[in-house]
């Protein structure tokens, strides 16, 4: 499958990178063509990867990544253009975090609505998927850097587009028992918002190599006649 990656960043690069190696054709794109970073990343990833602008990386990709800065991504998916992205599975990993107080951040959207729902209002046609952004991005990428079995999220108004990224997170090595479906976007609302908790998570332990295991008592049974 063809993905267009939108984004430079460490997470763009763990991923696409990761996607190529499984044999898919990436192409990153960044505000520019020849990107310097983006340039880099194409050498050092080899094969079939590739690099472009936001426009040229959506165009591409049979489906995309937005893997922008959270603050940026409406910005960034706009230059990418809305006739790049219709109809398309755009599996948003971004969190919207505002640094301008200093650290810990805050978000710049919450409690009534996400980043993912905004773009999925912006973009209208697209098939938006909010996942994979409760983590570091090497455990992304490789989710048994932490022992045993965690959850990975995914939420979405498209059943069919939630179905084709499940997919995608067992092709990255999440079991498919460990994906764990949300329902529709609002739920991004609480998963974005627990990536301040997180940032707690890795403060306090000293390591961002971790997740979490979402664990429930068992159903009790139906009382009998």
């Amino acid at each position: 499958m063809k993905f267009g990656v939108l984004g430079t960043g460490v997470v763009g690069q763990t991923l696409g990178g990761k996607l190529a190696s499984l044999g898919h054709e990436v192409m990153m794109g960044s505000r520019q063509a020849s990107n310097e970073v983006a340039v880099a990343w194409t050498k050092s990833v080899g094969g079939s990867a590739s690099e472009g602008t936001f426009a040229e990386a959506a165009a591409y990709g049979e489906t995309v990544i937005n893997a922008t800065a959270g603050a940026f991504s409406l910005e960034a998916l706009a230059v990418a253009g809305a006739e790049n992205l219709d109809g398309k599975v755009l599996i948003d990993v971004a969190n919207a975090l505002d640094f301008s107080a200093g650290l810990p951040p805050s978000l710049t959207v919450g409690n009534t609505d996400s980043l993912a729902e905004q773009i999925q209002r912006e973009f209208p046609k697209a098939r938006v998927v909010k996942t994979l952004n409760t983590m570091a991005a090497d455990v992304m990428v490789e989710p048994a850097l932490v022992p045993g079995s965690h959850n990975v999220f995914v939420a979405g108004e498209d059943p069919d587009a939630k179905a084709q990224v499940a997919g995608m997170l067992q092709e990255l090595g999440w079991p498919a028992e460990d994906v764990l479906d949300l329902g529709s976007l609002a739920a991004a609302r609480g998963t974005e918002a627990y990536v301040t908790l997180w940032l707690r998570f890795w403060a306090s332990t000293g390591t961002r190599i971790l997740n979490i295991k979402v664990l429930s008592a068992e159903a009790d049974p139906p009382e009998a006649d």
